[in-house]
């Protein structure tokens, strides 16, 4: 029971800073999600301490125990368009393999590069 009360605590937590994250963006006017901010803002609060790994730990690991049912309805979702990816499916495909892949080209080309300028 102890260990449930606790999930539930650590799950409060992580909600309020959600929320305060979301608020923030909605006062500030940021063009950024919220999640995405609190994401930052509890990286950033567990680095400087502020937030220890202990009072988020148990429901963070329950989260990403259970991550795959968080995808299911998105997953769901994808089944209503079939036409979209049967009309477009070759230029989707197209761009996530040049979005994957020439990343991969620059980066490993620009360590290349400053790797043989670092040994000249």
């Amino acid at each position: 029971m102890t260990q449930t009360l606790k999930a539930l605590g650590q799950l409060a937590l992580l909600w309020a800073i959600y929320l305060g994250s979301t608020w923030l963006v909605g006062f500030l006017g940021l063009p950024i999600p919220g999640n995405v901010v609190g994401v930052v803002l509890l990286f950033s609060l567990l680095c400087l301490g502020v937030v220890k790994l202990e009072y988020v730990e148990l429901a963070a690991d329950l989260l990403l125990k259970h991550l795959v049912f968080f995808f299911v309805p998105i997953a769901v979702g994808l089944m209503e368009w079939g036409g979209v990816f049967r009309e477009y499916g070759l230029t989707l495909a197209l761009a996530i393999v040049l979005s994957a892949v020439l990343p991969l080209l620059a980066v490993g080309g620009l360590t290349q590069l400053l790797n043989a300028r670092r040994r000249a």
